[in-house]
């Protein structure tokens, strides 16, 4: 297949020798053209502006560092939108902003051109391995048409919905994997000034419920998704005790805890509710009144 590649920083340059190595034609584009000697040097065309990658290409991929660099590379006078041919389908793997996803969708919609956003997930070991886990909104049709190049890139291709869902699927796992990392960060800092050595802390994260992945495996799918707190496997109250008592110890040692607090404050909101003995994990319901949405699944 024709393939304009645009963007070979850290995670376009082995996305896009990958798909050299795996028999496609490709003009890459980089505001760097010394990033795109080793692709010239597989047989990749070098190409000096988005508009002159694309030009004949049936599929263009733009991999960039974010919003910004997404909307020149499409909306400028040298861009993509300008030079696309009719049916050529944009992918952008890039982490962008959903309203402009739904605004380039829509541009490029008026040149007969289907986009999709196809953000990724799994960083440069991933990009190298072609293990990446690709989040795709846009047409489904369109996705199954591209789906065999995509499992170039990774095994896990998946179709998220509408446009801007690939997007909204990308950010929200980035939320949750960076919020997690503050989370540890307060944990570890907790355990080792309480005395814990750091691999023996390690060690029993691994083998409790949060190393065991219970949360994506079980309280979502099982609990929140078909609203189902019963029965009761660990009651409010005593996920309350020992929040409390962590956020104690924390306050004895000078170990600020913010996402701690939160923690507490959210449990302490459940508590006032008279949700003493109900299950731990209906303080999600808080969030879901917050938020003004509910988060349920069928055919799980």
């Amino acid at each position: 297949m024709q393939i304009a590649f645009i963007g070979l920083g850290r995670m376009g340059a082995p996305i896009a020798r990958r798909l050299i190595e795996a028999g496609h034609t490709l003009a890459v584009c980089d505001v760097r053209e010394e990033a795109a000697r080793p692709h010239a040097e597989l047989g990749a065309r070098y190409a000096a502006t988005p508009a002159m990658a694309c030009a004949q290409a049936q599929l263009v991929f733009t991999c960039l560092p974010g919003p910004p660099q997404v909307e020149a590379a499409v909306f400028s006078p040298d861009g993509i939108l300008h030079a696309a041919q009719p049916g050529t389908v944009f992918a952008d793997l890039s982490s962008n902003s959903v309203s402009l996803v739904r605004r380039i969708h829509a541009a490029m919609a008026e040149r007969d051109c289907p986009m999709l956003d196809a953000p990724v997930s799994g960083g440069v070991t991933g990009a190298k391995n072609g293990t990446l886990q690709i989040m795709v909104g846009g047409d489904r049709a369109v996705f199954d048409r591209i789906l065999p190049v995509l499992h170039v890139l990774g095994s896990k291709a998946s179709h998220m919905g509408a446009v801007g869902c690939g997007t909204v699927a990308k950010l929200t796992h980035n939320l949750a994997y960076i919020a997690t990392r503050s989370v540890l960060a307060e944990c570890f800092t907790l355990g080792v000034k309480g005395g814990l050595q750091p691999e023996a802390l390690l060690e029993a994260m691994r083998g409790g419920a949060f190393g065991q992945g219970l949360m994506l495996s079980h309280f979502l799918p099982e609990m929140v998704f078909k609203g189902s707190f019963e029965p009761v496997r660990f009651a409010m109250r005593l996920a309350h005790k020992d929040v409390t008592l962590a956020t104690n110890l924390a306050r004895e040692l000078d170990v600020p805890m913010a996402m701690g607090a939160l923690t507490e404050q959210l449990l302490v909101e459940a508590m006032a509710r008279g949700w003493g003995d109900r299950d731990y994990g209906t303080a999600f319901l808080l969030q879901e009144e917050r938020a003004g949405v509910q988060v349920r699944a069928t055919g799980i």
